[in-house]
């Protein structure tokens, strides 16, 4: 339910601090004078599309914070799902801010949270129905979705949409697996050629590069036996680097016993003289294994050649990957000699889940059935008592031949408003008035199957007058009466003097700007605005006296 609003900067809104209760309020003013600014406010709450427009003249930000009472709603789940804290006293606040230069930020209970937050949450605590909605009765999912949420189909519904998905998931993946197993019979020939030239190849990863170094090594023979032989040489040859130094450490060991501070040297040159006999020794042994060999270098080129032509065809550039290419064709190559098989089993598991949308569908099918009754019986009930005597109303389901997304039924509202008349779908034989009639109908129905903890009619009288405005007002009076909260937005003095609770919003002009204001009224105030919707600017005696009989 909500508690209170507070907009700041809002359009024509400066301020707005204003209390709601429980039970049935309405709010009037005369044309433009922003009630749609309140809702469009709200609706902002409710995670509507921001404009930066909408922030008042002069000002950097709007801040608009409504306090809703969910103590009684089980929000619980959703909160921990969202991982938002929940108020002890079963308040939450929402909040929604907006730059003059466009950036838009969204709190639950002062965190951070999305638009689509937002609007999950706001869908479980506000109804607004405007004009606009009555178009929904041409819709057909709206029909369909009037019959489910009576039918309490709403976990039946979800199970189903969650097999009929994964139904249309495996389908699509069945229909991709029959069209790359086609295409891949196409390549078959060429594609087998291409898998035997690699496994031929017998590739081994790392190989180029080994056969690079080794290739490189080959071409440059003599440059290295050269600079081996030279080096062997220096190090072992006539008065070569090991004789000099080991004459050097000879001289500084003889001198070690007394001069101790040498030691340090003289050992550090002994190591010096093992670590360079090893190194003579190993070029040495490298020189001896330094040989050219012709047929061994055109091996490698041989190999080389093959590695490079398999890349330019594959237009790979490594070995590493023409092995995952390899791998991709041998998988291709199996899949196709398994195709048979993996259709079939792709088939069985698309049959599997048709089969169990089909029994889900059937179920919901049922459950629709048995709540055509209770709509028909109520509605034309609700049209008799809002002055629609000769109403007939009809809820019609055909079966479709194929599933779809809310399963197997198609459903059309068929209404006749006068004797003799045939039923036809809603939308072709309703006017305005009956229209606004039967949406106030649906909502009350729904509202004793969904409980919504807050319903806003925004002038949903449109057409009405006289009796039927005190009917409307009496059904939407009941639904406040019934554990919600019901605010009204009219024009009609019937109604307006059935709230409980009444609210004007007017607009004040200075020589500076026009402001939007809303406050709620007391008794002598409200029989002021009723007797004004009553006979105009002009308030007579008589329109005063007729408020207040309206009013009793």
């Amino acid at each position: 339910m909500l508690k209170h609003l507070y907009i700041k900067n809002f359009a024509l809104i400066d301020e707005l601090n204003i209390d709601f209760s429980a039970g049935f309020s309405v709010i009037t003013g005369e044309t433009g004078a922003g009630k749609s600014i309140i809702l469009g406010a709200i609706g902002l709450l409710l995670g509507q599309r921001a404009d930066s427009k909408a922030v008042k003249t002069g000002a950097q930000k709007c801040t608009i914070e409504a306090c809703f009472d969910i103590s009684r709603y089980n929000l619980a789940e959703w909160f921990e799902e969202n991982e938002l804290d929940t108020e002890e006293n079963g308040e939450c606040i929402i909040r929604r801010e907006l730059t003059a230069t466009g950036k838009s930020r969204g709190f639950i209970n002062d965190t951070p949270v999305t638009v689509q937050q937002m609007k999950e949450l706001g869908e479980m605590l506000v109804d607004i129905h405007s004009q606009h909605q009555n178009l929904l009765l041409q819709k057909e999912n709206f029909q369909l979705n009037v019959l489910d949420i009576i039918a309490h189909n709403d976990e039946l519904l979800a199970e189903y949409r969650s097999v009929f998905s994964e139904y249309k998931s495996r389908g699509l993946e069945l229909e991709q697996m029959k069209s790359a197993f086609d295409e891949s019979r196409e390549k078959e020939d060429y594609m087998r050629f291409q898998l035997s030239e690699l496994s031929e190849a017998r590739l081994k990863a790392g190989e180029q590069e080994e056969l690079e170094n080794e290739q490189e090594a080959a071409t440059h023979t003599e440059e290295i036996k050269s600079a081996l032989y030279d080096a062997d040489n220096m190090l072992s040859g006539e008065n070569c680097a090991l004789e000099i130094i080991r004459q050097a450490a000879n001289r500084v060991n003889a001198v070690a016993p007394f001069y101790n501070k040498i030691q340090g040297v003289a050992d550090r040159l002994e190591s010096s003289l093992i670590e360079l006999k090893d190194i003579a020794g190993d070029i040495a042994s490298e020189s001896e294994n330094i040989d050219f060999n012709p047929e061994r270098l055109a091996q490698i080129n041989e190999r080389l050649d093959l590695i490079y032509s398999l890349q330019r065809k594959h237009h790979k550039d490594s070995v590493e990957a023409l092995l995952e290419e390899q791998e991709r064709l041998q998988e291709l190559i199996d899949g196709i000699d398994n195709s048979d098989e993996l259709i079939r089993s792709k088939e069985a598991e698309v049959a599997k889940l048709l089969d169990k949308a089909q029994k889900i569908a059937a179920k919901l099918s049922s459950a629709r059935q048995k709540a055509v009754k209770q709509v028909e019986k109520e509605i034309c009930q609700r049209l008799v008592s809002l002055g629609m005597p000769s109403t007939e109303f009809k809820v019609e389901i055909k079966q479709t031949e194929e599933l779809g997304a809310s399963g197997q039924d198609k459903v059309a509202f068929l209404f006749s408003a006068n004797k003799g008349m045939a039923l036809r779908p809603v939308a072709q034989v309703a006017s305005g008035g009956e229209i606004a009639r039967l949406m106030l109908s649906l909502k009350a129905l729904i509202s004793t199957a969904v409980k919504l903890p807050t319903i806003i009619f925004d002038e949903i009288d449109t057409g009405v007058s006289g009796k039927i405005a005190e009917k409307m007002a009496d059904i939407m009076k009941d639904m406040g009466n019934s554990g919600r909260q019901v605010i009204s937005i009219t024009h009609l003095p019937q109604i307006a003097a059935s709230g409980t609770y009444h609210y004007k919003v007017e607009k004040h002009d200075t020589r500076e700007q026009t402001t939007t204001v809303m406050r709620q009224l007391n008794k002598e105030e409200r029989i002021t605005e009723i007797a004004q919707m009553l006979s105009g600017a002009d308030i007579t005696e008589a329109a005063l006296s007729n408020a207040k009989a309206l009013l009793h």
